[in-house]
């Protein structure tokens, strides 16, 4: 039998390893779509029926046999696979965090419980992602799933360790501006993701806005249509007008979400006196700073490969710090009430 500190360590120790490999497969999921290797396998949990990609010849005539609608890419298809294995491990790893938490006495079992909802319906995202075609909602859900995961991960890792929380109750005033701070972000990395997911990135490829007369080209009611019913939505479905609004939209967005948090990081910089909420404000604002900067090098440099990947990358990770921030906020908010009892 395990004694109650050996279990908190084995808990700890998963969910720091959970967080390392959910990163991964933030980071293959945005490799993936960024490759056009969304549909480098065109049926879901196997690639071509097979569990890895089919390499022999045989089995490559068997493949294009079956779908001969979309020949096999290796190179896609390997992209693909590979984030399914890393996917695949990932949800394991969550079921086992799981079920150690519900034989744990001392675990709180709501956040486990969350997270293998959570990656369960993510599994179904990924799946529905190749059997509807890469449909922009779907595509759009994932990316912003996977960022939750990440997000949620880190409240039960700092959940597992107390230690980290600071007592600043003077800070519990910013709690809202963290709430507004966090909405804010999801607004734009949401509008980021319908960017990807509608082939929009490029759409406009000249700073501040767009191309001259862009106001004329606006279609919002185009633009932020579900467009449903299609076939195929690979490499779009949308008008060059549309997918120009999108983009006009997702800067307009990146600039509000600049002024917002880089607002709340100054006043927490301001008032915070741990070292803890020092480093954490100062690497958000440091997050805050690259992450605009990838967007407008994704604009100069036309979207490259590396550039675009470390955009989503530093995008989760963002968002993971700002959940920490305020979860930082309302222990102190909470240690206040107390005390005023």
């Amino acid at each position: 039998m395990k004694t109650p500190d050996k279990r908190m360590k084995t808990q700890q120790w998963l969910a720091t390893i959970a967080i390392f490999l959910t990163m991964g497969v933030i980071l293959l999921g945005a490799y993936t779509r960024l490759t056009d290797a969304g549909l480098g396998c065109p049926d879901w949990p196997g690639c071509y029926g097979f569990l890895k990609v089919p390499q022999q010849e045989h089995h490559v005539a068997a493949a294009l046999e079956a779908f001969p609608e979309r020949p096999l890419e290796p190179h896609k298809a390997w992209n693909e696979m590979i984030h399914r294995y890393f996917a695949g491990s990932l949800g394991v790893l969550i079921a086992a965090i799981f079920f150690i938490a519900m034989f744990s006495r001392q675990s709180a079992k709501a956040v486990p419980a969350v997270l293998l909802a959570l990656v369960v319906f993510q599994a179904a995202l990924g799946m529905w992602t190749v059997t509807l075609n890469l449909l922009p909602l779907v595509v759009m859900g994932h990316l912003l799933g996977g960022f939750t995961l990440l997000s949620l991960l880190a409240l039960h890792w700092l959940r597992l360790h107390p230690q980290y929380y600071v007592h600043e109750p003077e800070l519990a005033p910013l709690k809202p501006f963290a709430m507004l701070a966090i909405i804010v972000l999801l607004g734009q990395i949401a509008l980021g993701g319908w960017t990807a997911a509608n082939y929009a990135a490029l759409a406009c490829i000249e700073l501040p806005i767009c191309e001259a007369g862009w106001q004329q080209r606006l279609n919002i009611s185009e633009a932020f249509d579900l467009h449903l019913g299609h076939d195929d939505y690979e490499y779009g479905v949308m008008s060059a007008e549309a997918r120009q609004t999108v983009h006009v939209f997702h800067r307009i967005g990146a600039v509000v979400t600049l002024l917002v948090l880089a607002g709340f990081l100054l006043q927490l910089w301001r008032r915070a006196g741990s070292k803890i909420l020092k480093r954490l404000t100062l690497g958000a604002a440091a997050l805050l700073l690259l992450q605009f900067s990838l967007g407008v090098l994704n604009v100069v440099l036309h979207l490259p490969l590396a550039n675009a990947v470390a955009h989503n990358f530093v995008a989760a990770n963002l968002l993971m710090l700002l959940v920490v921030i305020y979860l930082q906020l309302r222990h102190s908010s909470k240690t206040t009430s107390k005390e005023s009892l």
